[in-house]
């Protein structure tokens, strides 16, 4: 019987040791630069960006390591996101992962350079990558690219922003969820794909678990928002309702948001059942997800 909790600690293991390994020293200068930069991505986590890449890559029926340091590139750029989140023009939030936010830390500057500098060594790691024919490195710079830039994250984000205090949307919504948080999943497990050589019948079923894997996260992330203590997640919760953000409980409500999420999950496991390697992990990781939240 597969462990999940067992696989997801022997992957996160992998993935923090090669970010320890990866990462610029502390005592490189600019010193106070590259401490914000680890405070941030030595935090913790769950590592499931990574994690879903090199599970992805396995589902494919390639080897794991052929999709770690991609992997880890997606890590920092989505640390990068939380600085940039976390910052006082942004969310303004002063806890993450259970600790004080970059900014609270290093200075808002400094927090914001940090990201900056964070969000380029990713693409600088991608452009070292060597996924197998007939991929090129170009292919997993252009993933990630697609997936955070204006019609991803940003984008995503600009339009949470603007939403703050908007009535109940449901369209609007879908779409900040799909691109601020979905786009990214989508991407992680694209890359993974791309590592292990995938068919384009592969890399088209792996999409379709991105999605709706990805959607189902944020589904899960806003029920916890609201059904969560603090000391659970390592960060505010609340913050949603009091930023009158738009969210899927405060449009569809909690036990529609439950049914959702466990509707796209039921979607991403079925799309990925017949990949020429081995889909467990990512079935669990997919059942993991909505679990979390009930």
């Amino acid at each position: 019987m597969f462990d999940l909790n067992a696989y997801l600690n022997v992957r996160r293991h992998s993935v923090e040791a090669e970010l320890d390994r990866m990462m610029p020293a502390e005592t490189t200068r600019p010193t106070v630069l590259h401490r914000a930069m680890r405070y941030s991505v030595m935090a913790g986590g769950k590592r499931l960006r990574p994690i879903l890449c090199m599970a992805a890559c396995e589902a494919v029926g390639g080897h794991s390591l052929n999709a770690l340091l991609p992997g880890i590139a997606i890590e920092i750029l989505h640390t990068y996101t939380l600085v940039h989140d976390d910052l006082p023009c942004m969310d303004d939030d002063e806890l993450r992962r259970g600790r004080p936010t970059s900014h609270m830390v290093f200075g808002e500057a400094n927090a914001l350079l940090a990201g900056d500098a964070l969000l380029t060594l990713a693409f600088e790691w991608l452009a070292k990558s060597n996924p197998p024919a007939p991929y090129h490195s170009s292919h997993l710079v252009a993933e990630l690219a697609t997936a955070s830039g204006s019609q991803g994250v940003i984008g995503g984000q600009v339009e949470d922003l603007a939403a703050e205090g908007r009535e109940a949307d449901a369209d609007l919504v879908d779409y900040i969820h799909r691109h601020k948080t979905a786009a990214l999943l989508r991407a992680s497990v694209r890359m993974g794909g791309i590592c292990g050589g995938a068919s384009p019948t592969a890399l088209e079923a792996l999409t379709e678990y991105g999605e709706c894997a990805g959607l189902a996260f944020q589904i899960a992330d806003d029920i916890l928002n609201v059904t969560a203590t603090a000391e659970q997640l390592g960060k505010p919760v609340g913050n949603d309702e009091q930023l009158k953000k738009l969210t899927y409980v405060a449009v569809h409500g909690l036990e529609a948001s439950r049914q959702k999420a466990s509707e796209l999950i039921t979607r991403a496991m079925e799309a990925i059942r017949t990949l020429p390697g081995d889909p467990t992990p990512l079935i669990s990781l997919a059942e993991y997800t909505v679990k979390r939240a009930w």
